[in-house]
């Protein structure tokens, strides 16, 4: 049985606007498919507009798209919890197309495994982890360095030589972080003393706000953190406290106790590795920036910074760039007196991700 043939004749000018619409509609198809943007998507532990870690993630983030433009799609996905929950955010990120995906918090790491073992053909990139695998790197930063130089501007504004510091989570970057802010201090306050109180928490306003009053109430006249909110910074501009802040330039949360901070700009990392997936020429890796290579640094001082603990800053800043001064050399000492570093040794990247130990003249837990 034959098929009927359908005729439908159309008047000359509905014909040529329909060729047209056709051909424009195909036209625009085989565009949008040449230039179908490369999806890169970001994980955040905290809000994007933390005004601390994640905020200053979310600035590379938008770093990348301003670059790139329409080559890219960048997305995120913000307040995830460290755990299970992490696995189905990436696995909802890989169905939503992304193939280069960044977390950006240590709790993540268990899942970036598992997640970059099941799906080979995304590229995953984690930070202030451990792991490494065909489709899997990590990167951090030297922020033990930047952080040991505000700790130099806290010592210097402390007068009784008692410091507060705020603290998440007791893991080794959190230790070597805490550390490094008390030998900076010392440096400018022999003898200085860092009390610490762990929030177990990366971020919560409340906790960290209570910290400071606790930290205050027993003495200490200068401010601390590792923690990502501004919480610490409002409580100590409210008792004129000075401050010393982490992450991000939060100066607008303490304008007369701020002091400064270290932080991290980690734009031009995440351009290079989203450049590299998007050529071909991505590999996976452990990349560790620093100062010399603009990955960390200080943020703007306070007015309570004077003109000679700048000066001082800015030697030690030059020295840790020459690599003529590194504050994880010997000889160094735990709280309890016990030699842990040699003098003439220097820890390495390796050593400091395995550090459990406080050094002497911070009072509180390696433990949490």
């Amino acid at each position: 049985m034959k098929r009927r043939r359908f005729v439908f004749v159309l008047p000359l000018a509905a014909a040529v606007a329909l060729v047209l619409a056709l051909g424009v509609s195909t036209g625009s198809a085989r565009t949008h498919s040449k230039s179908a943007p490369y999806k890169v998507a970001f994980i955040y532990v905290g809000p994007h507009d933390d005004h601390g870690w994640s905020q200053a993630h979310d600035k590379g983030r938008l770093y990348v798209q301003k670059q790139l433009g329409s080559k890219v799609k960048t997305t995120f996905k913000e307040l995830v919890p460290e755990g299970p929950q992490t696995c189905q955010v990436i696995e909802s990120l890989v169905r939503d197309g992304n193939k280069l995906i960044f977390a950006t918090s240590f709790g993540f790491q268990n899942c970036m495994v598992s997640e970059a073992k099941k799906h080979s053909d995304v590229k995953f990139e984690q930070a202030t982890g451990t792991a490494t695998s065909k489709n899997l790197a990590e990167y951090f930063g030297a922020g033990e360095d930047s952080i040991y130089l505000s700790g130099m501007a806290a010592g210097a504004a402390s007068k009784k030589g008692v410091l507060g510091y705020v603290a998440p989570f007791a893991i080794p970057e959190v230790i070597r972080h805490a550390n490094a802010f008390a030998l900076g201090a010392q440096v400018t306050h022999p003898g200085a003393k860092v009390h610490l109180i762990w929030t177990n928490s990366w971020l919560d306003p409340g906790k960290e706000k209570r910290a400071a009053q606790s930290l205050v109430a027993a003495g200490a006249d200068v401010l601390g953190q590792n923690v990502d909110s501004p919480a610490t910074g409002q409580f100590a501009e409210s008792k004129g406290v000075p401050w010393v802040g982490y992450d991000s330039d939060a100066k607008s949360f303490a304008p007369k106790q701020w002091l400064t901070a270290a932080v991290y700009t980690w734009g031009p990392y995440y351009l290079r590795r989203t450049k590299a997936a998007m050529n071909g020429s991505w590999k996976s890796g452990f990349y560790y920036g620093n100062m010399k290579d603009g990955l960390t640094g200080l943020a703007s001082y306070g007015p309570k910074v004077s003109a000679k603990t700048k000066r001082m800053i800015a030697a030690k800043r030059s020295a840790l760039l020459k690599g003529s001064f590194y504050e994880f050399a010997g000889p160094l000492y735990d709280q309890k007196g016990k030699l842990r570093v040699k003098k003439g040794q220097r820890l390495t990247v390796k050593d400091l991700y395995a550090m459990n130990w406080l050094v002497k003249g911070v009072i509180g837990s390696a433990k949490g």
